[in-house]
Order: structure tokens, then C-alpha cells, then sequence
């Protein structure tokens, strides 16, 4: 599976208006016992109470299921279970957990996302990225600042991003490189898939939440088109000193 990934990765590098049409097969049972494999055993467990030793127990049979769910597109994800974690100012952040077998599929769709969309991300995403950090994206905004010519920083968090994020708009980024129609019917089936909080059920008509799996690179394809690719072509050609953008999900820092 992973020299596949590559092939995929390579194919979206060299060509960068490629749209992939047949992607879907590649949630098999291969990358989805790897999936498995990768994920921690000891995470919050979502509306099914399912943990990874419990699945692990019938494991074979389980992807079997799965995978034979994804290729009739009976495959439904559950609703993911809404907790709370405090924040740095005193408030509480919204976490989604999804359920286990959610959890497998939504790390191999990652997995196939990231493969395309590594080689259109732009030098100044840094969050949430493979064999990238918070401490490079401090490295490169420290290096502006130092060596560039910056008189005025602005400082940027988008309040409530992933609770806010429109599902359509996100398709039809997603559409700009992939057209396979059982890829996106199934992330739209994920952010479709409701919320419990308290024993009842809330629809999710916006945003991605933020613990879900498939949230981040999700974030980025988002943000890359709205943020990243409009500071690029857009401000920059505006302005006549020096700009830069450092953007760590959603939050970013412009400097000018």
C-alpha cells in the first residue's frame, strides 16, 4: 500500500492540474489493518465504546465487514461523541470523537488526501503536516524576523474555524483534484454524521470537528485555497515591500 501512496504522491507531484478519477479502491483491507495498526489503544472511545483491543479481537472479520460496507456504500459513520477539554483562557474547547471503526477509515482517507495534496500545500502551512512541526513554523517566523525587513506583524486566530467550516465550499476545493464521487460522497458522509452530546443527537450542517481524525488535513486542504493561495497571488501583488505568512491550521501570522 504504501508504494501505491507514493505512485499517487509522484503522479500528483508532477502533475500539478492532475484530477484523480480512482482513488477509492485503495481503502482496502491492506490499508486498513495497517490503519488499525497505527492508531493508540489508549484514546476516548465514541458512541460506540468500542476500543482498539475489543476490535482487535475478531480483526480479520471486522475489516472484512468494513471493507465490503465501503464497496456496497452502505458504510455509514456513526455520530461523533462531543466532549470538552479546558482552554489556556479559561474556557472549554469542543472535541468530536469518533467511533473506532470511523477512526480506521477516516486515517486511511487521510492517508490517500495527504498523498495528493503534500505536493500542492504551500512552504507557509506548517500544522498538522508529516515531518513538520509547531517548532518549524517558530524556526521560519523567527528567521523573517530577524533577517527580513518587518515592520508590522498581524497576529491571527480564526474563532471557531472548525465548527465553522462550510461543507460545500470544501467539496467543491476537494473536486479541484479529486473526481473520484465515492471519495467525496464519503467526506461528506463523515461531516454529515451529527453530533451526541448528552444523549441527543445535533445536526452538523458546518464544520469538521475538531479530535475527528480527518479533520486537519481536511483544515488545510480549506485553507490552502481560501488563505494560502490568495496571500500568495492576491496580497502579495499588492503590496510593494516584503510579506510573508506563517500559518500553523488555523492560526497564522502575516508579516509586512
Amino acid at each position: 500500500m504504501e508504494t501505491k501512496l507514493v505512485r499517487i504522491a509522484q503522479i500528483a507531484k508532477e502533475r500539478p492540474k492532475e484530477v484523480f478519477t480512482s482513488l477509492y479502491h485503495h481503502l482496502n483491507e491492506e490499508i486498513l489493518v495497517k490503519c488499525h495498526e497505527e492508531l493508540k489503544g489508549d484514546k476516548a472511545v465514541g458512541v460506540d465504546e468500542i476500543t482498539k483491543a475489543n476490535y482487535a479481537e475478531n480483526l480479520k472479520e471486522n475489516i472484512h465487514h468494513l471493507v465490503e460496507a465501503l464497496k456496497r456504500h452502505s458504510y455509514k459513520p456513526q455520530p461523533v461523541r462531543r466532549t470538552y477539554i479546558p482552554k489556556g483562557d479559561g474556557g472549554k474547547r469542543p472535541l468530536g470523537v469518533p467511533s473506532y471503526e470511523d477512526k480506521i477509515v477516516q486515517l486511511g482517507l487521510t492517508k490517500i488526501l495527504q498523498a495528493i495534496y503534500e505536493a500542492d500545500f504551500l512552504p507557509c502551512s506548517y500544522g498538522f503536516r508529516p515531518k513538520i512541526s509547531g517548532h518549524d513554523a517558530l524556526k521560519r517566523l523567527n528567521d523573517i524576523l530577524i533577517y527580513g525587513k518587518t515592520n508590522y506583524i498581524v497576529d491571527t486566530d480564526i474563532k471557531g474555524f472548525f465548527d465553522s467550516v462550510d461543507h460545500k465550499l470544501l467539496i467543491e476545493f476537494i473536486g479541484l483534484r479529486i473526481a473520484d464521487p465515492n471519495i467525496k460522497r464519503l467526506i461528506v458522509r463523515f461531516l454529515k454524521a451529527r453530533v451526541m452530546e448528552q444523549d441527543s443527537y445535533e445536526p452538523t450542517l458546518k464544520g469538521t470537528p475538531q479530535g475527528a481524525i480527518i479533520s486537519p488535513i481536511l483544515a488545510n486542504i480549506y485553507l490552502h485555497y481560501v488563505l494560502d493561495l490568495w496571500f500568495s497571488r492576491v496580497v502579495k501583488k499588492h503590496c510593494q515591500g516584503e510579506t510573508y505568512l506563517v500559518r500553523y491550521a488555523d492560526d497564522f501570522v502575516c508579516c509586512f
